[in-house]
């Protein structure tokens, strides 16, 4: 017994969607990211940390952009699909 799903259409890509979605994306991503970089920077001149530690702070808010823009891409997903039956 075959535990895959039998195909029942074929799927077709929405490109405005998918457009839509992309550039959203990248709009959101340069916000979080920028984001991402000067907090480590502020925090880190605000605890008196050195260079390293400041590249530390930036990497864990770089990190949690990653997951930001992943659950965003997902919700966007939901919202406007990418694909439909043909």
């Amino acid at each position: 017994m075959s535990l895959q799903p039998s195909p029942t259409g074929a799927r077709q890509i929405v490109w405005p969607s998918v457009v839509t979605v992309l550039s959203a994306a990248i709009l959101i991503g340069a916000e979080v990211f920028g984001a991402a970089f000067a907090g480590g920077w502020a925090l880190a001149i605000l605890f008196g940390l050195d260079d390293t530690g400041a590249h530390v702070l930036q990497a864990i808010l770089f990190a949690l952009g990653v997951f930001i823009m992943i659950a965003f891409i997902r919700a966007a997903q939901r919202v406007e699909p990418f694909t439909r039956r043909a």
